[in-house]
């Protein structure tokens, strides 16, 4: 039975080695969208429900096999579709995948993790547990760590599923408008043959917010640490 409930681990890392091994994320690239863009907007106006659909699978597999290009498809997305769609697309493919995810590592490793920690992995436990809400926020609204590991290390832990998904939800947000709304501007780079940078999108008024967004999800936590909730009551049950 143990070996059994690792069979979806072992497939879902068995499809990332073949997508490393033949390269298959070069053909997620501003090139190839640049080159395709009149053909796939065809596309999507021709098919206006297949497409989205088409979109936001695809979004989900790339998070959930934790590739890289999940910017690019953001951008892309905004590209396609006209806000608030592109957002909405983009907002529930990387929810749904990093919850994909998270029930594969946690049916899988959970267990094995318990018996194998040492007391540094159970104090992280401990503090994540009774901080979950704004410690999962913090870690969405500010990209300090990498997608995929925000999406395993909740699993690992033992974060219940719907706290997981709701906070991917809300903290995924504001960084996908952000960058579907600059995809939508990617026509103009493209006619003007500027260079499309990421840096551009992400200036200083950009992460001044999304750090103002960070240390608005640690306030419970810092409210405790001053003595203002009361010491029974996890700042997770007040958010």
């Amino acid at each position: 039975m143990k070996i059994q409930r690792t069979f979806p681990l072992i497939f879902l890392l068995l499809v990332m080695f073949l997508i490393y091994f033949f390269d298959l994320s070069q053909y997620l690239s501003f090139e190839n969208l640049k080159k395709n863009r009149n053909a796939l907007k065809e596309f999507v106006s021709a098919h206006s429900i297949l497409a989205p659909l088409i979109y936001t699978t695809l979004y989900i597999v790339v998070a959930a096999l934790s590739i890289p290009g999940a910017v690019f498809l953001t951008l892309s997305g905004g590209f396609l579709f006209p806000q608030p769609y592109s957002t909405l697309f983009t907002i529930t493919g990387a929810t749904l995948g990093a919850t994909c995810l998270f029930l594969i590592t946690q049916f899988a490793l959970a267990d094995i993790l318990k018996k194998t920690a040492g007391p540094s992995i159970y104090r992280l436990q401990k503090g994540l547990e009774e901080n979950t809400v704004s410690y999962l926020l913090f870690l969405r609204f500010v990209p300090l760590f990498p997608f995929w590991l925000v999406n395993l290390a909740p699993a690992l832990f033992g974060v219940p599923l719907f706290t997981f998904f709701w906070t991917t939800l809300v903290g995924v947000s504001p960084g996908s408008f952000v960058f579907c709304q600059a995809g939508a501007g990617l026509n103009a780079i493209f006619d003007s043959g500027q260079e499309f940078s990421i840096g551009s999108i992400l200036n200083s008024n950009m992460k001044i917010a999304l750090g103002a967004l960070g240390v608005f999800s640690l306030m419970p936590l810092i409210l405790k640490k001053l003595g203002l909730f009361p010491k029974n009551t996890p700042p997770s049950d007040l958010c």
